[in-house]
């Protein structure tokens, strides 16, 4: 009995003593150091091997030091001034960072986030100007026969101008992803109005769709939906909610990879409709196994019959991609024989890999050249 007591004495001191030093203290992660170099760090205890996956174009895992409580850790850079995606991988179990509130979300919680600000700012990053806003809406779908989501950036002066009318960019995005991505991991508002209220580009409103369609890579590739629900559902919703400028000369369509698909054939089939057309980083020219082969002519009857035509159509016809992209050789392919064939293009290639570094400087780009 007296063994029991002790033992029990014992037991309520220990926890008492765990009471008193509370939970283990919360780790700053990332830590961002004025010469851009930064600390990760992962609470662990147990772990054999803890590495962190830093940004997309650096595919090699750093490896990361475990300390006595059990904090695992690792320094890189300096870095340059940038948005980059991380996670961790612990014992073999990919995971983000417990630290940090900020993640990259599409169809699945992807990766943990950070942003390395810029002197002087970056185009992507918030700056001392007039800012827009993005409205969120819910429009009926009747060629899916559902309700859908879509994002709209309206430029600042929009409502300060109640007369007038404005442009429209219908930008899309890619496989997995969602609405709201061009919005939080592309930019688009803050790139927009640095670039309007620095006078590179003119005030515009830019539509995100939902791209989902099932059928293909992201679903990209079932082209004839898009069609039917850009042209029938959702252009009406915003010609009625918003004061655009109508006409084809005043509709652009460009997307990045899957959406990309969907920009060119939706945009190209319909020149009724669209006279800026872009696309970024899209697989629809090779080196992405299910798309089926990408023929412009039975796209867009004329396409390359008539070049002159066509180019009088067309105010601009827009290709991007990463450098290190796998896509790149094929878009450059399908570039030179576009230019082989007399089609007009404008076609640009950026630092990076099939990432949104790549996207948003594809469209701080691809902007100041519509509707002008």
């Amino acid at each position: 009995m007296k063994n029991a007591l002790v033992m029990l004495a014992a037991a309520v001191l220990a926890a008492f003593e765990l009471v008193a030093q509370g939970p283990p203290a919360r780790l700053v992660s990332p830590e961002l150091h004025p010469d851009r170099t930064i600390t990760f760090r992962f609470r662990a205890p147990k772990a054999g091997e803890v590495t962190l996956q830093f940004s997309e174009s650096d595919p090699k895992p750093r490896a990361m030091t475990r300390d006595q409580e059990g904090v695992w850790s690792v320094t890189v850079g300096p870095v340059e001034p940038e948005i980059y995606t991380y996670s961790f991988n612990v014992d073999g179990v990919k995971v983000i960072d417990l630290g940090n509130p900020v993640a990259k979300i599409g169809a699945a919680i992807d990766a943990s986030v950070l942003e390395v600000p810029g002197a002087p700012p970056r185009f992507d990053e918030l700056q001392n100007v007039p800012h827009g806003s993005v409205n969120i809406h819910t429009y009926t779908s009747t060629t899916l026969n559902q309700q859908r989501g879509l994002y709209v950036y309206v430029p600042a002066e929009y409502y300060r101008q109640g007369n007038r009318r404005y442009p429209v960019l219908y930008l899309w995005h890619g496989g997995g992803g969602a609405e709201l991505d061009w919005s939080r991991d592309g930019r688009a508002g803050v790139i927009l109005d640095n670039l309007i209220a620095q006078k590179r580009a003119v005030p515009m409103i830019v539509v995100m769709p939902n791209g989902a369609f099932g059928g293909g890579p992201g679903g990209g590739r079932n082209y004839d939906a898009a069609e039917k629900e850009t042209v029938n559902d959702i252009i009406p919703f915003i010609e009625k909610t918003y004061r655009t400028l109508t006409g084809r000369e005043n509709r652009a369509i460009a997307g990045l990879s899957a959406g990309g698909g969907i920009s060119i054939n939706v945009g190209l089939k319909r020149l009724d409709a669209f006279a800026w057309v872009g696309q970024f980083s899209s697989g629809m020219f090779g080196g992405v196994a299910g798309y089926p082969p990408f023929d412009a002519e039975q796209v867009s009857p004329g396409f390359y019959k008539d070049p002159a035509a066509t180019n009088k159509r067309l105010k601009l016809l827009y290709f991007s991609c990463g450098t290190e992209d796998p896509r790149m050789p094929f878009q450059t392919k399908a570039a030179e024989e576009m230019r082989a064939r007399r089609i007009n293009l404008v076609f640009r290639s950026f630092p990076g890999v099939h990432e949104w570094k790549v996207w948003r400087h594809s469209l701080a780009d691809i902007a100041p050249l519509l509707f002008r």
